[in-house]
C-alpha cells in the first residue's frame, strides 16, 4: 500500500542547487499516446472517450469513432512534426512520455525524438486507466514498453509516467532497478524520495501548466489564456528562485498543442522564457540525475 505524505517538505525543501546557478529548471513534456488510445481496432470494446476536442461526447460500444480516430491521427501526422519543429528551431530538448503501442505504429517518429536528443521516458503501452486492468497484464505492458522503446531508439529509458495508474503500478516499476525516477505524482513543486516499497525518486508531474486545460470547460478557451498561464506560473517561480531555486513543468500533447494556434502560444512562450536569465531548460532525465548527485536517498 502507498501511504499518503501530507507533509512532503514542511515548508522547508531543499535548495535544488541547478547547474549554473540557474534559479529555475524548466522541462517541457511531450505525451505520445496516438495509435495507443482506445480503439476496436486495438481489441477495446469502445472507442476513446478522453481528451480529444469533442468535450463530453460519449464512447462508441462496440465500434469505431472516426472522428476521434482522426482527431489523434493529427497529433501523429501532423501535430507533432511542428511541435519538433519548433523545439529543434529553438535548440531545446524535450522529455517524452511515449506510450510503447504508439511508437511501434510511427517507428519514423521514434528515430526522429532520439536523433533530436529528446529523453523517451515510459508511458505505458496502452494510453488507458490501468486501475481496470490486472497486475499480470500491467507487468506485461510495462515490459512491452521496455523493449519497443529499446528496439526502436536504441536507448534505454530511465523514467516513466503511467498517468491513469492502479494500485500496482509503483510497485511494478520499483521491481525494475535501472529506472531512475517516475513522474506519477502531482503532489510537490521539487523532486523529492518515496520509499514505497525502496527509495524511488519522484519527479512531480503537472496537470496545471499542461495543454489539457485547452480541453476541459473550466480550462483555457485560447491560446493567449495558456499562455498567460504559463508566463504567470514562470514568472512566480523564476521571483522566488532568487531566494531557493524552483521547477516548472510543462505538459504537452501532439494532438493538442500541435495545432497552429495553440502552437503559437509555446513559441511565444518559449521566447519570453530564454530572454530571461538563469534559467536551465532540460529533461527530466537530467533533473534525475542531478538531484540523485545531490541528494542520494
Amino acid at each position: 500500500m502507498i501511504e499518503r505524505d501530507l507533509q512532503g517538505y514542511a515548508g522547508h525543501p531543499p535548495d535544488p542547487r541547478w547547474p549554473n546557478g540557474a534559479r529555475i529548471a524548466v522541462q517541457f513534456v511531450l505525451n505520445i499516446e496516438e495509435g495507443a488510445e482506445s480503439c476496436v481496432l486495438n481489441g477495446d470494446d469502445q472507442s476513446e472517450a478522453y481528451l480529444h476536442e469533442l468535450f463530453g461526447r460519449e464512447p462508441r460500444l462496440g465500434e469505431r469513432d472516426l472522428s476521434v480516430e482522426s482527431m489523434y491521427e493529427y497529433g501523429s501526422r501532423a501535430g507533432v512534426w511542428r511541435i519538433l519543429n519548433i523545439f529543434n528551431s529553438h535548440n531545446l530538448p524535450l522529455t517524452v512520455f511515449a506510450c510503447g503501442l504508439a511508437l511501434e505504429l510511427n517507428p519514423i517518429l521514434a528515430k526522429a525524438l532520439v536523433a533530436a536528443g529528446h529523453e523517451l521516458a515510459g508511458h505505458g503501452y496502452r494510453w488507458l486507466d490501468y486501475r481496470h486492468i490486472g497486475e499480470e497484464i500491467e507487468r506485461e505492458h510495462i515490459q512491452k514498453t521496455r523493449k519497443s522503446i529499446e528496439r526502436l531508439t536504441g536507448e534505454k529509458e530511465i523514467g516513466w509516467y503511467i498517468g491513469r495508474t492502479s494500485v500496482n503500478s509503483r510497485r511494478l516499476l520499483g521491481e525494475m532497478p535501472d529506472l531512475l525516477y517516475s513522474s506519477d505524482s502531482y503532489s510537490d513543486d521539487l523532486p523529492y524520495w518515496s520509499n514505497t516499497p525502496n527509495p524511488w525518486l519522484i519527479i512531480p508531474y503537472t496537470l496545471v501548466s499542461n495543454d489539457v486545460r485547452y480541453l476541459l470547460p473550466n480550462g483555457c478557451a485560447s491560446s493567449n489564456e495558456f499562455f498567460h498561464l504559463l508566463k504567470d506560473s514562470f514568472d512566480l517561480l523564476w521571483q522566488e528562485g532568487e531566494s531557493q531555486a524552483k521547477m516548472l513543468t510543462v505538459g504537452l500533447h501532439s494532438r493538442i498543442s500541435g495545432h497552429p494556434a495553440r502552437a503559437m502560444a509555446l513559441i511565444r512562450f518559449l521566447d519570453y522564457i530564454l530572454n530571461h536569465e538563469k534559467v536551465w531548460i532540460c529533461r527530466r532525465a537530467d533533473i534525475a540525475r542531478h538531484w540523485i548527485s545531490q541528494y542520494p536517498p
